[in-house]
């Protein structure tokens, strides 16, 4: 009889590594919430409450209903999504791709970003990451077996990191530095001078830089946020992952690409070439009929405008109610210190205790800060992912809450 070593009913302790488990906690109270009867505003999850354009649900729908649309994705080229890609890259940013070798289609970003550790790294190998980020950041490094070292991202400091902070031999290790601008969690911005400044360091420590612009369609008051391939000589040293997710209401879809470096490029593409066969290719005529669009109309208001309108009504009635909050450049997020009452029985409560209690009194759902990273303590992120009048209502608990509702600190 073989004598095997079993842990925890075969799962592995790898798992334990993949996110904060403090986004299932919330999931919990949620669900504790809902059974006690509550309205539950879920401003939590950051998934659009729109649907894609009539165009683009066309588009899909046709592709659906094509004979022959049902054979693998691989065994047809995927190229008229990527030259789409390119073109909406040239026409949003300035910037030149060969969609043949510098971009490669994703399952969402996120399929990117869960893998790319994968594809550029070696086990034992080092990447820098920031710290609040998204937890997929972190999760892709367990999975690849990677070192990571934490970048802090704080308001003292723009929430940008200190690129001379770390030491050379902490550079000269690393194979690739992520950041994500505009930022979720944060919604922090940069501009261009910050992308040089971050390129000239990375050139000097041959690092790769991955780019994570889930949000380039969603800045506020005007802010375009830029891309870091728009800085010359960046495709030498960079890539940029694109979401058609947010800024075109395609979350379900699950499509955006990869592009940049074409090395870099590459080997994620060999990757997922052993691991799937790529995005259905109706969801890739949808995703062409969604840059097409945005191409051919360049004056239409984007994804942002509706983000920026509940962004306004939001922070105005929590200062009403006593909570000030800075308001966000861009996203779809509202990165909150905690209110004043968080500070009244006479230590700080946590992030995790006050999104917990809030949920509980009032049925509005806000991720805590610490779910993103240490750094995020201090901070929930609130999702602007709910009509005015359903923030309007959660702003109104929320004011009772922050009057009435103060829990004993445990």
């Amino acid at each position: 009889m073989i004598n095997k070593m079993v842990h925890a009913k075969w799962r592995s302790e790898r798992l334990s590594q993949l996110g904060s488990s403090i986004f299932a906690e919330v999931a919990s109270w949620k669900l504790q919430a809902m059974a006690d009867g509550r309205d539950i505003i879920d401003l939590g999850i950051g998934s659009p409450d729109q649907p894609p354009t009539p165009a683009v649900r066309q588009a899909l729908a046709t592709a659906a209903l094509r004979e022959d649309m049902y054979a693998y994705p691989a065994t047809r080229s995927g190229l008229p999504f990527r030259e789409s890609a390119a073109a909406w890259m040239r026409h949003r940013f300035g910037v030149t791709l060969d969609p043949a070798s510098e971009i490669v289609t994703l399952m969402g970003s996120q399929d990117g970003l869960a893998h790319l550790a994968m594809a550029l790294c070696d086990s034992g190998d080092m990447a820098l990451l920031p710290d609040p980020g998204y937890p997929i950041y972190a999760a892709s490094l367990a999975l690849a077996g990677v070192e990571r070292v934490l970048l802090p991202l704080r308001a003292e400091n723009g929430f940008m990191p200190d690129l001379e902070a770390l030491p050379d031999e902490i550079w000269n290790r690393a194979t690739f530095i992520l950041l994500n601008y505009p930022n979720n969690p944060l919604s922090a911005v940069v501009d261009l001078t910050f992308f040089e400044r971050l390129l000239e360091k990375a050139r000097k420590h041959d690092v790769l830089v991955v780019h994570d612009l889930a949000y380039s369609e969603m800045g506020f008051d005007g802010c375009e946020p830029p891309s870091i391939l728009q800085v010359p000589g960046a495709m030498e040293q960079a890539v940029e992952f694109h979401s058609l997710s947010k800024s075109f209401n395609m979350a379900g879809s699950r499509i955006g690409f990869l592009c940049g470096n074409r090395e870099a490029v590459g080997a994620l593409r060999e990757l997922k070439a052993n691991i799937d066969y790529g995005v259905f290719d109706p969801v890739q005529e949808a995703g062409i009929v969604a840059l097409q669009e945005a191409i051919a109309s360049p004056g239409k208001p984007k994804a942002g405008k509706l983000y920026e309108r509940r962004r306004d009504v939001l922070i105005e009635a929590l200062r009403k109610e006593g909570w000030h909050i800075d308001p966000p450049k861009a996203t779809m997020f509202i990165w909150a210190p905690l209110p004043p009452m968080a500070w009244t029985l006479g230590q700080p409560w946590s992030s995790r205790l006050i999104s917990q209690e809030m949920l509980k009194a009032t049925g509005v759902v806000v991720v805590p800060g610490e779910a993103f990273g240490a750094e995020g303590e201090g901070y929930v992120r609130i999702a602007l992912v709910e009509s005015e009048e359903r923030l309007l209502e959660a702003a109104r608990r929320i004011g009772v809450f922050i009057r009435e509702g103060a829990p004993k600190n445990s």
